[in-house]
């Protein structure tokens, strides 16, 4: 399970990086030490909303872009897309919980 903050480092360093800028240029941009900065990227550093919007406008990208790309990165995999497997006669319900049937009148008699 992928922590907050280390999808929203994710993602900033994604975006510093796509725009070829370095740690010290967006650091001094946003008025952030540069060890703060990595470590908010590394995901070690729970950024204040303050801190990251900074970071956002040095970077100059809506923080709700960032937060966005975030929530993706944190959203569930598709049902089909997991790995789930169950015993005979048990379903799984949309990935999340398995539903174990209770036993019909037929199999309790024959037990």
């Amino acid at each position: 399970m992928m922590l907050l903050r280390e999808a929203l480092g994710d993602s900033l360093r994604r975006t510093r990086v796509a725009q070829s800028r370095t740690l010290r240029e967006v650091s001094t941009t946003a008025r952030v030490s540069l060890g703060y900065l990595s470590e908010v990227e590394r995901g070690r550093k729970e950024a204040s909303s303050e801190l990251l919007n900074a970071i956002c406008e040095a970077l100059d990208v809506p923080l709700s872009d960032v937060l966005s790309d975030v929530s993706v990165a944190l959203a569930p995999a598709p049902a089909e897309d997991r790995a789930v497997t169950a015993a005979p006669g048990v379903r799984v319900d949309d990935g999340t919980r398995v539903v174990i049937p209770a036993p019909t009148a037929r199999a309790l008699a024959a037990a």
